[in-house]
């Protein structure tokens, strides 16, 4: 499965996800705790990781369907709307890997997918320097071994409260 490691300043955390079904569980758990309107940066390098754990983070959710990799439409839409009693939301996973410039950003007009109903993951969010709304969270993948290593940070108050709520459901 995957093991938990919690860091001192309470600003970040770390997990090692053995394999693709620790990191489909562990995606799971975030989306018991992810909230309306959180921006999620995700780090790593090609083949991290990150369109699996989007994956569990869906699954968690409750959306059943095909979740595929954004590279090439650069967003791919997720509504969760009634999925659960309590999920109004719609989920956007961005993949910037593409832009050549941060200005790509504003003529792509994604700027009005970020509000209070929904959750945006960016991938390569750095292609996008300086346009982008700040994240809630920073979350690392890096291959470790077999598996992969994953630090998660809290980068606002938002992001704080939703670490929190990780933290004591991991334990």
């Amino acid at each position: 499965m995957y093991k938990f490691s919690h860091i001192a300043d309470d600003t970040a955390f770390s997990a090692f996800l053995s394999d693709e079904d620790a990191t489909l569980a562990f995606g799971r758990q975030l989306a018991q705790v992810l909230a309306p309107g959180m921006v999620v940066f995700l780090e790593g390098n090609l083949g991290a990781g990150k369109t699996t754990l989007t994956r569990g983070i869906l699954r968690g959710f409750g959306f059943e369907g095909r979740v595929k990799s954004p590279t090439y439409t650069l967003v791919e839409p997720y509504s969760l709307l009634g999925l659960k009693p309590d999920s109004n939301l719609y989920f956007y996973h961005f993949d910037l890997y593409r832009f050549n410039d941060p200005s790509e950003w504003e003529d792509a007009g994604f700027r009005e997918y970020f509000n209070a109903e929904s959750i945006c993951l960016i991938e390569w969010a750095d292609q996008a320097s300086g346009q982008l709304p700040a994240p809630d969270w920073i979350i690392q993948l890096r291959p470790e071994g077999e598996g992969r290593q994953l630090l998660l940070c809290a980068t606002s108050e938002l992001g704080q409260t939703c670490q929190n709520a990780l933290t004591l459901a991991a334990k």
